[in-house]
């Protein structure tokens, strides 16, 4: 494909080059010519009026030499006899034939001619004797000059179009072909086993879309094993009873080689029934490891669980703000844990603030990391570092701060970490940073800038927000654990 849009580029725009180029080419090299001829006027035209004035010998020979073209030997001029029985006058470099300035004569205009090396200009001009033909002569170097140079750069300027329409084409081949190739690769890796493979969302709106699906499609295929395990394992289960009383009843059998038969065959299938509870729970740790890796899709579960927890905020009047979550975002944790954590952070904010205090959640998909934001509009924490140590176990009475801990361990999961701040309602500000690469960055500046210029954009979707709110609506509160 990419080999293919590239080769149609190519074509359209040689042929938009040779189309143009060509045509202009044509054009500059008239012009020059054009530009030529019109000079020889020019120069002829010089000597027009001394014409006009007299015809002595001497003095066209000296209105030729103070001409551009004199000097040259370029110009010169055929002047009729003027008594009868007398000698026409030549004077300058005459290069034209007779025949051809007898026909300038007739015609009573300029006209050009060809000669050896170039071309002349013969311009008639009337004199007291007759008519007189001035002769300016045209070397085929005058005729193309700058021709050469013009066509240089129109051939450089359609190089550069080619070259700058594949390299065009050849990106957009890329941006098509790059997300296609890593959805085969996916598919290829899912057909060998691997669960936890799962395709990054980018590209044309249409493999977005077949990303998507494919994500989804994966997610199905580990809750259906999944599943399929856990029947097994129950069933397996199920089995021990039935098992324990055929060994019971063989142990009852007495001696013989029936009854050593019947209790060797009850030990066995034992065996197997341990063996099959066994293999099921590993391929069922398996399955939930790798839909662990895999991730989810942080956009969807938040929609999901503020769809929940909405009902409960309309109840006590809160007013509530999502943003960012109307496109997907991946992030590497299982989606029961995410849910979790989200849970924790928004029932802190049901839990410690009172009613009507409005909040917002928003997620932000960095280069690196997606951040997950939860605020609310009251005064805030005294001292986030406390309510931090208590989430890690170290606090003191009262809360327990076990809310946190679901988050923070989420979070570090991932190589990332949680911050408690001021947030742009005012109050209290969650932060979850959770790394897409697995690894810490470790310049913290990059993230305060990033966290900073996060607040600044909130607050200013916040200040839309504010206005459309009751006025006589009181903000009050302190901020979760």
């Amino acid at each position: 494909m990419r080999w293919a849009l590239v080769k149609v580029c190519l074509a359209v725009t040689a042929m938009v080059v040779v189309a143009f180029a060509v045509p202009l080419g044509l054009v500059v090299k008239e012009m020059a010519k054009d530009r030529a001829f019109s000079n020889a006027e020019r120069q002829a035209a010089t000597i027009g009026p001394v014409l006009a004035i007299t015809t002595d010998h001497a003095q066209l020979e000296r209105a030729v030499a103070s001409t551009e073209s004199g000097p040259l030997g370029r110009i010169g001029v055929h002047v009729p006899a003027g008594a009868k029985g007398g000698e026409p006058a030549e004077i300058g470099s005459r290069r034209a034939r007779p025949a051809d300035v007898e026909a300038a004569v007739d015609l009573g205009r300029a006209s050009i001619a060809p000669v050896p090396g170039g071309s002349v200009l013969l311009q008639p001009t009337a004199v007291a004797s007759g008519i007189a033909v001035v002769e300016v002569y045209v070397p085929d170097a005058a005729l193309t000059n700058g021709v050469t140079t013009s066509w240089a750069v129109l051939a450089a300027v359609g190089l550069a179009l080619v070259v700058g329409s594949v390299a065009v084409a050849d990106r957009l081949g890329t941006r098509m072909v790059r997300p296609a190739e890593r959805l085969a690769g996916a598919a290829h890796d899912l057909g060998k086993g691997k669960l936890g493979v799962r395709v990054r969302e980018d590209g044309p709106r249409e493999l977005r879309a077949a990303a998507a699906a494919f994500n989804a499609m994966a997610d199905q295929v580990v809750q259906l094993l999944a599943n399929e395990r856990e029947l097994a394992a129950d069933l397996s289960h199920r089995l021990r009873t039935p098992l324990t009383v055929l060994r019971l009843n063989a142990a009852s059998l007495g001696d013989g080689p029936a009854a050593d038969q019947t209790r060797e065959a009850v030990a066995q299938l034992e065996r197997e029934v341990d063996q099959i509870i066994r293999t099921a729970r590993q391929q069922r740790a398996h399955t939930q490891q790798a839909a662990a890796a895999a991730g989810c899709d942080a956009a969807e579960v938040i929609r999901e669980r503020m769809d929940f927890w909405s009902a409960l905020a309309e109840d006590e009047g809160r007013t509530v703000r999502v943003a960012g979550a109307d496109r997907p975002v991946r992030v590497p944790v299982a989606r029961p844990d995410l849910a979790a954590a989200l849970d924790a952070m928004l029932g802190n904010v049901f839990r410690h603030t009172p009613e009507g205090t409005a909040f917002a959640v928003d997620v932000h998909n960095a280069e690196d990391a997606v951040i997950v934001l939860v605020s609310d509009a009251g005064p805030g924490i005294d001292d986030p570092d406390a309510a931090l140590r208590r989430g890690h176990g170290d606090g003191g009475d009262g809360s327990t701060g076990l809310g946190l801990d679901i988050v923070r361990r989420l979070a570090e999961t991932t190589g990332g970490d949680v911050r408690i701040g001021r947030s742009v309602l005012g109050g209290t500000e969650v932060r979850v940073w959770l790394a897409l690469d697995g690894v810490r960055r470790a310049r913290a500046g990059r993230r305060r800038h990033t966290g900073h210029r996060l607040r600044r954009r909130l607050g200013r979707r916040l200040g839309r927000s504010r206005g459309r709110r009751a006025a006589g609506r009181t903000q009050g509160g302190g901020g979760g654990e």
